[in-house]
């Protein structure tokens, strides 16, 4: 049984601090067992200078070049390469554009979208696990590296293997004449896997931003980047779901759905990956400060 070609839109789109001694690890309200997002320490003056995960990540240098235009900088190209990636996925879901253009252009806008989308992924994996303490010499550094302690880890790591899912999703919808129970597995399935992916991924990012599951940080360049991030994964999980392909009829459970939210997702991707260029040159060197008060630092 053919499944028609209106699966193949609906379901193949697919996100010096440091110094002194340490005084306290953790997050925002952390108990045994949770991610730590930060570091205090106690600088020689006496002030607790905490040291969050994402802040050093993402400032592993001085910041090269300007806020806009910054080739040599790793930081720059992942924003840049996710902006590309988010504008295909929205043009892709646009309903005037596969009438303007085909439906095997449509996937193939997608297909595209989704290959940006793991090149900037792959740097922001290399990004986490270089800001590592155990992050090995240029010399002898090695493709893949396994740091399962660390939060940001995680959260490139799954964020990573999502995009493999959309590469595979939006790979083979540009095939014509499938059948409707190849289009299920090797379409909707890793659609919904990618889509799955991304939540998590964001909600790990989230965590690391908030050092909790909630916080109020309007003031903070990562709390809206993640903000909107978790938004746009959210809005690619419900098009998953509504792109739902049948594997015995081919029929999209609700291809008009799946467009839209698929719309949103992306442009919610697209204003993330922007505020990632204000976020790498104009963050503080030094996020927050405390004087030492008893236990202070330690509450």
């Amino acid at each position: 049984m053919q499944a028609p070609d209106g699966h193949r839109r609906a379901s193949s789109r697919a996100g010096d601090a440091g110094t002194g001694r340490p005084r306290r690890r953790g997050s925002r309200g952390s108990s045994t067992g949770t991610p730590a997002t930060f570091v205090d320490r106690v600088r020689a003056d006496g002030v607790v200078v905490r040291l969050e995960s994402r802040f050093h990540r993402k400032h592993q240098g001085a910041a090269a070049g300007s806020t806009w235009w910054a080739p040599g900088a790793r930081g720059w190209w992942i924003a840049v390469l996710f902006a590309i990636g988010s504008v295909l996925f929205a043009v892709g879901s646009v309903p005037g554009y596969v009438g303007a253009v085909g439906a095997r252009w449509d996937t193939a806008t997608y297909f595209v979208g989704s290959l940006f989308f793991t090149s900037a992924s792959f740097l922001s994996y290399r990004e986490a696990v270089d800001a590592g303490r155990e992050a090995p010499s240029p010399a002898h550094r090695r493709f893949f590296v396994y740091q399962p302690g660390r939060i940001d880890w995680w959260a490139t790591a799954v964020q990573l293997a999502g995009t493999l899912y959309f590469n595979v999703s939006t790979g083979v919808a540009m095939a014509n004449n499938l059948s409707a129970e190849t289009a299920h597995q090797h379409i909707w399935r890793p659609d919904a896997v990618g889509s799955v992916c991304f939540l998590v991924s964001s909600l790990l990012a989230w965590y690391e931003a908030c050092h909790g599951w909630a916080a109020w940080r309007p003031r903070s360049w990562s709390w809206w980047i993640t903000l909107t991030n978790l938004i746009g994964s959210i809005a690619f999980g419900v098009s998953a779901v509504a792109g739902y392909i049948d594997p015995l009829t081919g029929q999209v459970n609700d291809a008009s759905r799946a467009d839209m939210q698929t719309f949103i997702g992306a442009v919610c991707f697209l204003i993330g990956a922007v505020l990632l260029l204000p976020e790498r040159t104009h963050e503080t060197a030094e996020p927050v400060t405390a004087p030492i008060d008893g236990d202070a630092a330690a509450r």
